[in-house]
């Protein structure tokens, strides 16, 4: 057996030993020893193996499942550029906290800088979002390929440090590769690193005045479940974005993100922060404003404070239970304000962004999931009725971008094995259409991708480019449509797609079990996109 076989069969073996269950592989040549331990180890039916030809797609799989499983998920590639591809992933995983594991197979370090085919610095190219970066050679003692594995295991998930995201595994391998003779087999069995148990961080008792909203972005499961256990337990208003896992109860507002630009916004003396917000100005100029007690409960060394008015940061926290008349104004008013949405809404007779969102909310039903593509999909879907009760639902808010949405989606569906359904825009669609490329005999997810198809980003249309004096640039470097059809792009993909034109024809498409892959196109007007807004927004 190589060197460089044999320090596989310890990476690969060490992986298995730490918990991994899920790797992504894209294929290359200089990682031609780890695939093969991998393809070893998936056919023993000791993990479970995702092929992608596209590497920012492997990254953005491996997102999606570690977000949703909560476990290291590695991502496995070759040298050179495809390390590259990764970083748009390793970003999202940084900011957002994601276990993932860059598993990046290299030259031996010598050869970097001498011109060598296929080489450059890869320990420098995501430098900035890991959270740890190990050197690992087929060269050094055999005794460190485990350890190091380990290592980074440990570090993606933070078990130390509290502190989970992105880590890199650089695996410097010798040639010859795979020389010798006979199959490759799968990675004898080896103990995993333990490490000992964390108690949960003793609640802070904090009183019931001021007057206190609680604020949840962009969350897991559990942090937004604590935060709704918290609202309701105090009797506080409770802003839940709609990737919070907290949308939902009594307490959760339906409108919570345009209250807060009016009269009851500007009486909040106190805030209590869970989750990453970052959904919505009039959250963010709360967060921002002198005078307001900003209290943020975070079990990580990177709280959020956007405002720089964080006073202070708890790993949890309890509040002593406030006077009844504050919640019941604010739900008075959520229950007005949401009318008056609702009246905007049901005004329009052809299909619009936050109509659609309506509808795909509504449609998701027990032990299903949601997933959100950003810009105007998860601000539609903010406007939606709050749950009765809680539904798991995703989306890739730490740098809020569209490209990999729905990569991030399918490695949802695969991580929780249930039906899911995800609403994103046509340029997020087109952005990440090489995920609709899953080889034959590869899992395939149970998916329906719902496709407002606006023809190019309306999102803008709402924002200060719409103004008159840039109506000559604006479609061409705002709205950038494409002139491309979803049904065509997925069909070319082998993707089942239609395209629906009437929100009965889409409540009908929505209505249907998710049974794998599809694609539901629905025709969306923009041109009412602005004046839409502003009636939401002033409450006319």
């Amino acid at each position: 057996m190589t060197a460089a076989l044999a320090c596989a069969q310890a990476v690969i073996g060490q992986l298995l030993a730490q918990g991994v269950t899920d790797l992504v592989l894209a294929p290359g040549s200089r990682s031609a020893p780890l695939a093969l331990v991998a393809d070893a180890a998936a056919r023993d039916g000791l993990l479970r193996l995702h092929v992608r030809v596209d590497e920012r797609v492997a990254g953005f799989l491996a997102l999606g499942l570690a977000k949703a499983s909560g476990r290291c998920v590695p991502v496995l590639t070759t040298s050179g550029t495809a390390v590259g591809n990764l970083l748009p992933a390793v970003m999202e995983a940084h900011h957002s906290g994601v276990p993932l594991l860059v598993v990046s197979a290299d030259r031996p370090a010598a050869l970097v800088g001498a011109g060598a085919n296929q080489t450059t610095d890869q320990t420098a190219v995501l430098a900035g979002f890991l959270r740890h970066l190990a050197r690992l050679s087929s060269a050094a003692p055999a005794a460190s390929w485990p350890a190091q594995a380990a290592r980074a295991v440990l570090a993606a998930e933070g078990v130390l440090s509290r502190h989970p995201g992105p880590a890199q595994l650089n695996v410097e391998l010798s040639e010859p590769l795979v020389a010798g003779q006979g199959p490759i087999a799968a990675p004898a069995p080896q103990p995993g690193v333990r490490t000992g148990s964390f108690g949960a961080p003793e609640a802070l008792t904090l009183p019931g005045t001021p007057p206190t909203i609680v604020i949840c972005g962009d969350a897991s499961a559990p942090t937004g479940h604590a935060a709704a256990r918290l609202a309701e337990a105090a009797g506080l208003p409770l802003v839940a974005e709609p990737t919070s896992n907290a949308r939902f109860g009594p307490n959760a507002l339906a409108t919570g993100r345009l209250l807060l630009a009016g009269e009851l916004g500007a009486g909040v003396e106190r805030v209590i922060v869970f989750g990453r917000p970052n959904l919505s100005r009039p959250g963010t100029a709360l967060l921002s404003r002198p005078g307001v007690e900003v209290v943020v409960v975070a079990d990580t060394p990177a709280y959020v404070d956007p405002g720089w008015r964080a006073c202070l940061v708890a790993g949890a926290v309890s509040v002593e239970p406030a006077p009844a008349d504050w919640l019941d104004a604010w739900q008075r008013a959520d229950r007005d304000r949401f009318a008056d949405v609702t009246t905007v809404l049901d005004a329009a007779v052809e299909p619009t962004g936050p109509g659609l969102a309506r509808l795909v909310v509504k449609a998701i039903g027990k032990g299903q999931v949601l997933c959100l593509g950003n810009s105007n999909p998860i601000r539609d879907a903010d406007l939606a009725p709050v749950a009765a009760e809680a539904v798991p639902v995703f989306g890739n808010r730490g740098l809020s971008g569209i490209d990999g949405t729905i990569s991030t989606a399918i490695g949802v569906a695969l991580a929780t094995g249930a039906p899911t359904t995800l609403l994103c825009g046509d340029l997020a669609f087109f952005h990440d259409a090489g995920a609709l490329a899953i080889g034959p005999g590869e899992p395939r997810p149970a998916l329906r991708v719902v496709v407002a198809d606006d023809a190019g980003g309306s999102i803008f249309a709402t924002l200060e480019y719409a103004q008159p004096r840039f109506a000559e640039a604006f479609e061409r470097v705002f709205a950038t449509p494409t002139g491309l059809d979803p049904v065509a792009v997925a069909t070319g993909y082998g993707v089942p797609a239609r395209r629906v034109a009437t929100f009965a024809e889409a409540a009908t498409a929505l209505a249907e079990p998710i049974t794998g892959l599809e694609v539901v196109v629905v025709t969306i007007d923009r041109s009412a996109r602005a004046a839409q807004a502003r009636r939401i927004a002033s409450g006319e």
